[in-house]
C-alpha cells in the first residue's frame, strides 16, 4: 500500500491516567509506557511535573522515567508542566524531549488549571520557553478551549487567532488546539484549522479533540482535511478533561485515530502487532477504573 501523508500520532497515558483517584503502582505504569514505546508513535505523553497535590497520580513521574528503557524507541517522550519550578525539573532529565505547558484563553479555565490569570499565565510561559531554549528541550503549547468556551468567558475565531499570533511572536512553534470538553463542530474545527495553517507555515499545529463515541469521526476528519497531521489520542479514549461532567466525553481513542489514517493511507508509523499489545495493557490498567 502506497502512503501519502505523514502524520504524528502523541499517545497520552498522562491525560488518561491523571484523573484516576486510586494510585496505580509505580511499576504498571512503567510496564504500560514500555508497552506504548515499542508502538511507534511520535512522542508519548507520560507524566508531569506538578503539585502533587493537584495531580496526585503524577507524584511519580521521576521515578517512572528513571525505570523506563529507552534504548529500543524512537518516540520522544512529552512531559505537563505547570509552572517555572515544574519545567527546571522536568528540563533536568536527558530523556525527556519536550515541555508540555497548558494555556487557556478562558481566564475560569486557566484559573481552574494552573490558578494564573492568563496574563500571569503569559509570564509563566515565556519563562518556560526561556528554559525549554537553555536545556535543549521544545514547547508544546496546549491552547485550551480553543474550539469554544462552555464557562461564558469571551469566545470566537478571532480570538483563537490573535493568541496564536502572540503565540507565534513570543516563540511557540508547536501549538496543540485542544477541545477541553467536546464543545468543538465541525465547522469551527474547520474555520480554525484551515485559516491557521497556512498563516503560519513555520508552525506545526495539532489536534487534542475530547470526544464522545458518536462524534469522534467527523472530528478527525475534519481536522484532517483542514491539514491538521499532529493528532493527540489515548487507547480507548480513557481518561479527557476531570472537568467535563459527562462521563462520555473522553479522549480521543487512538484505534479510531489508526483505522482513520489507514482508510487515508497515511503514515504514522505504528506497529499493529505492538499496539495490540500495548492495547491489552490498556485494558488491563484502565478496566477497573472506566
Amino acid at each position: 500500500m502506497e502512503l501519502t501523508d505523514k502524520v504524528k500520532l502523541i499517545e497520552c497515558p498522562r491525560d488518561a491516567m491523571q484523573g484516576i483517584r486510586d494510585f496505580i503502582p509505580t511499576e504498571k505504569k512503567v510496564v504500560y509506557l514500555q508497552a506504548l514505546l515499542r508502538c511507534g508513535f511520535d512522542t508519548i505523553d507520560f507524566g508531569s511535573f506538578v503539585s502533587p497535590r493537584a495531580i496526585p497520580q503524577m507524584r511519580d513521574t521521576a521515578k517512572v522515567l528513571d525505570r523506563l528503557d529507552l534504548s529500543a524507541t524512537q518516540s520522544k517522550l512529552l512531559a505537563i508542566v505547570a509552572n517555572v519550578r515544574g519545567a527546571n525539573d522536568a528540563s533536568g532529565f536527558e530523556q525527556i524531549d519536550y515541555l508540555g505547558y497548558p494555556f487557556s484563553i478562558s481566564e475560569n479555565f486557566q484559573m481552574r488549571n494552573t490558578h494564573k490569570t492568563i496574563a500571569e499565565s503569559i509570564d509563566v510561559l515565556q519563562e518556560i520557553l526561556e528554559i525549554a531554549d537553555v536545556s535543549g528541550k521544545e514547547v508544546v503549547a496546549y491552547l485550551s478551549m480553543g474550539f469554544g468556551n462552555p464557562y461564558g468567558d469571551p469566545w470566537n475565531v478571532d480570538i483563537v487567532a490573535d493568541w496564536t499570533e502572540k503565540l507565534h511572536k513570543m516563540g511557540v512553534r508547536i501549538l496543540s488546539l485542544s477541545d477541553t470538553v467536546g464543545t468543538s463542530t465541525p465547522e469551527v474545527i474547520s474555520y480554525i484549522f484551515s485559516g491557521l495553517i497556512p498563516a503560519y507555515p513555520e508552525m506545526e499545529f495539532g489536534a487534542h479533540l475530547h470526544t464522545t463515541p458518536d462524534t469522534w469521526f467527523e472530528k478527525v476528519d475534519t481536522a484532517y482535511g483542514a491539514g491538521c497531521r499532529r493528532f493527540d489520542g489515548a487507547i480507548q479514549g480513557y481518561g479527557g478533561c476531570p472537568m467535563a461532567k459527562d462521563k462520555l466525553t473522553g479522549n480521543m481513542p487512538t484505534e479510531k485515530l489508526l483505522s482513520y489514517m489507514n482508510s487515508k493511507k497515511a503514515d504514522c508509523g505504528v506497529r499493529a502487532m505492538s499496539f495490540e499489545s500495548a492495547y491489552n495493557e490498556a485494558l488491563k490498567i484502565f478496566g477497573a477504573y472506566f
